[in-house]
């Protein structure tokens, strides 16, 4: 039997960095990867045309690069290649009339703007934001610490007592408050509502969801001072570098090694290692890592074993939320936007506004498709020409609204399987309802398409095993499944009820996206 200090079930962003800080603490690692190449949302591939890469699911960096996880590992990722590519402008809007908004890594330019919306918007922004700095050690302890620990509880009752139990309760309560109310009390302009309300869709959220507003709060300055980044040469560039770094530390990584079961020790019932798919089998010294949903983990990879009531019971409660749809373009020029400022935009939102992207959010929830989905454009080539040869650009859609099973067409138009599953042709026919709208606001752009692939929620999972329904955030990210309730109510860090087992991934506190907190978390507890 083969055999590793730990053995990790995965190899997403979370999976990759817990292995390279347990691997530089001086345990043997093994990944092991089900799929025929590793990185879980992180993939690049010439998709459309050789020669163009995409990234196919993510591909902004930006939680990764403000996170103690890259902070810690940015030096030896350097070194292996990875290089960030960067812009100006790291996110703008487009409204249906061609207006437009346009934020800025600078202070005093977005300011002077946003004024120009509406008097008093630019001093609003400067106001939310600054004082996101009096919050920040709070604020992100609580949205990416180790929230049952002593570190977290000391600094809860620091922060009540320099604040005052009163205004530290209004403090709480604030963060509760939805991005509507965030947006309508703060800014009067269209223009500033329509710029941030898409953003809180990329939490898994909703414009009308508990604590959306502090999410969209906190992405706006995070966009202002980080921007965001895409890897230079296609985020694959990343996962080589993780690749290299772990084994240069002595682990491994395998693919196509299905894991079929979780092993447990005879006597004390512990983890003591895995048995692939083929049969082989590979024991873990000190215990087994699992970057997965937990319906994966529960049900398969522990094999129906009886589970404690509270576990059992989250397995059977836990949702999972929206499905996501990504399109991608390759095109022989970069598109000709007919509103002036937006070819170098890293991230373009498309929506009719904050009510536009709340009707599609409600319409996707009730498992129709929207009939003005929000679109979410990444000009890739803009920060990195490398990804498509000379002259010609690519785009990288996603559609953070588009349901799990569908149940109707919210536009009375195309035909939904009765079985309310996804088909290749129902992909396709909402696809051009997509560019339908997105050729509406660039020049001749049906001429520079040299060939579009779209992916639809079921293509996702087809993907990716985790992402059940397409959906990308590992479950439903609402406040009774999130922070201390992520992903049970019972959950206690990335523990589990076996010892020596644990669970990491977006289904984990500190919940999705490429920040790779879930992994850093558990190599500093258990490292």
């Amino acid at each position: 039997m083969a055999a590793a200090d730990y053995v990790i079930v995965g190899s997403g962003i979370n999976a990759l960095v817990a292995a390279a800080l347990l691997g530089r603490k001086g345990h043997r690692v093994t990944v092991l990867e089900r799929n025929p190449v590793i990185g879980g949302c992180i993939r690049s591939e010439a998709i459309t045309e050789p020669g163009f890469v995409h990234d196919v699911m993510a591909t902004t960096f930006v939680l990764f690069v403000t996170s103690p996880a890259y902070a810690a590992l940015a030096d030896d990722l350097a070194r292996r290649g990875v290089v960030f590519a960067h812009c100006p402008t790291p996110t703008g809007v487009l409204l249906p009339d061609g207006s437009s908004a346009v934020l800025r890594m600078d202070r005093a330019a977005n300011i002077a703007a946003f004024d120009a919306f509406a008097p008093g918007d630019g001093a609003g922004f400067a106001r939310e934001i600054g004082a996101m700095g009096g919050d920040l050690n709070l604020i992100f302890a609580l949205l990416g610490g180790a929230l049952w620990s002593r570190a977290t509880v000391k600094l809860l009752v620091r922060e009540a007592w320099r604040r005052g139990l009163r205004n530290f309760a209004a403090f709480l309560g604030e963060s509760l408050g939805t991005a509507r109310a965030w947006l309508e009390t703060n800014f009067a302009s269209p223009q500033m509502q329509a710029l941030f309300a898409p953003w809180v869709l990329h939490t898994g959220l909703g414009p009308e969801s508990a604590y959306s507003g502090q999410m969209a709060r906190v992405i706006a300055f995070a966009l202002e001072a980080a921007g965001a980044p895409v890897v230079q040469g296609g985020a694959g560039r990343l996962l080589a570098a993780f690749d290299s770094l772990i084994t240069d530390q002595g682990g491994s990584i395998r693919t196509g090694a299905d894991v079929a079961r979780i092993l447990r020790d005879e006597t004390n019932g512990a983890a003591r290692g895995v048995r692939l798919a083929d049969g082989e089998e590979i024991a873990a010294r000190h215990g087994v890592i699992c970057s997965t949903t937990p319906h994966q983990l529960y049900e398969r990879l522990l094999g129906g074993a009886a589970l404690p009531e509270a576990v059992a019971a989250g397995v059977r409660r836990y949702r999972y939320g929206k499905g996501n749809m990504q399109i991608h373009y390759a095109l022989s020029a970069p598109p000709r936007w007919r509103t002036p400022g937006l070819g170098e935009v890293a991230l373009l939102h498309l929506t009719p506004g904050l009510d536009g992207v709340s009707r599609a959010a409600n319409e996707a929830e009730r498992g129709m498709l929207p009939a003005v989905p929000t679109i979410c454009v990444g000009q890739p080539t803009a920060l990195d020409p490398t990804r498509a040869p000379a002259g010609c650009a690519i785009l990288w859609l996603q559609l953070p609204e588009a349901p799990r099973r569908i149940k109707g067409d919210a536009a009375g138009v195309l035909a939904v399987p009765p079985d309310g599953c996804w088909t290749a042709e129902l992909r396709e026919r909402y696809a051009d309802r997509v560019e339908a709208i997105l050729a509406q606001h660039i020049d001749g752009f049906a001429g520079t398409v040299r060939k579009r692939v779209a992916c639809s929620p079921a293509d996702l999972e087809a993907m990716n095993v985790n992402l059940v329904g397409g959906d990308p955030y590992g479950g439903f990210c609402g406040l009774d499944q999130f922070f201390l309730w992520r992903p049970f109510k019972s959950s206690v860090n990335h523990r589990t009820h076996v010892p020596r087992l644990f669970h990491i991934g977006a289904s984990t506190h500190p919940g999705p996206g490429l920040g790779g907190g879930s992994g850093f978390l558990l190599a500093q507890a258990i490292g």
